[in-house]
């Protein structure tokens, strides 16, 4: 009986011991809370700052590319600043002479145009009236005070071009010739300025012109197939090829 005395207290012994540890646990408990409370906004500080982190990070990217791109931009606008500062020093010194070469080129077309004149009437008598009036023409251009000191020299040196062309050119134009005391109308024949030959239209007589005695000869028959084929060369009638022609001896330079 004593037993079940002293045991009907114990119930009311563990509720307080377990109320004054429950007592001790809640702070704990609570504690964690608040650090895993804490862990939590921490973490999401750190998540925050490594995408801006990461954001900054690729825009550092993107302006470190731009800045090398323009790097090599100002490398090459450098280049190009010095290439025109150099070009305008060349300008700029031209131009002090501009003055100069504008009094000197009129006399020198003038010059230029005196000895192609002189040329033409020392040359094989070709395309006589076609020269002549170029001459003309770069004469007028010349005499003309609205045309400008450029374009006269133009004219001129156009007219030395087509000089310089008939050298390299076989020709063949219809015209009318002295011979013996006649005229004739015949094929003229022209292989650059080496022969000026020319052919009857009834292809009777062929015939040559002579430097020396500035005046045409009759050649020989052998060179009448030669002629007539050279002068269907020159119209494109016949395959260019070899013609057998009598050609000038080479003058000798004292």
């Amino acid at each position: 009986m004593s037993f079940l005395k002293t045991n009907k207290f114990l119930p009311t012994i563990f509720l307080l011991a377990s109320f004054n540890l429950l007592s001790q646990v809640d702070p704990v408990l609570q504690e964690n809370k608040v650090r895993a409370d804490n862990a939590a906004v921490s973490q999401e500080k750190i998540d925050s700052s490594q995408v801006k982190i990461d954001q900054d990070s690729s825009e550092y990217k993107g302006v470190t590319k731009q800045i090398e791109g323009l790097k090599v931009y100002n490398a090459q606008k450098k280049k190009q600043i010095k290439r025109q500062i150099a070009r305008m020093e060349e300008i700029e010194e031209t131009m002090k002479y501009a003055a100069v070469l504008q009094r000197q080129i009129p006399p020198l077309s003038r010059r230029m145009h005196e000895g192609l004149t002189k040329f033409v009437e020392l040359d094989l008598p070709f395309r006589t009236g076609e020269r002549t009036e170029r001459l003309k023409f770069i004469q007028d251009a010349l005499d003309n005070p609205t045309v400008s000191p450029a374009e006269k020299l133009r004219q001129v040196l156009e007219g030395f071009n087509v000089e310089a062309e008939y050298g390299r050119k076989i020709d063949t134009y219809k015209d009318t010739v002295i011979i013996d005391d006649q005229e004739r109308e015949v094929n003229i024949l022209r292989v650059g300025r080496m022969v000026l030959a020319y052919q009857t239209t009834d292809q009777d007589e062929t015939g040559i012109w002579n430097k020396e005695t500035k005046s045409w000869e009759s050649l020989p028959g052998r060179y009448q197939r030669p002629v007539r084929d050279g002068i269907s060369m020159a119209k494109k009638l016949k395959t260019v090829g070899m013609l057998e022609l009598p050609v000038p001896a080479a003058e000798v330079i004292q």
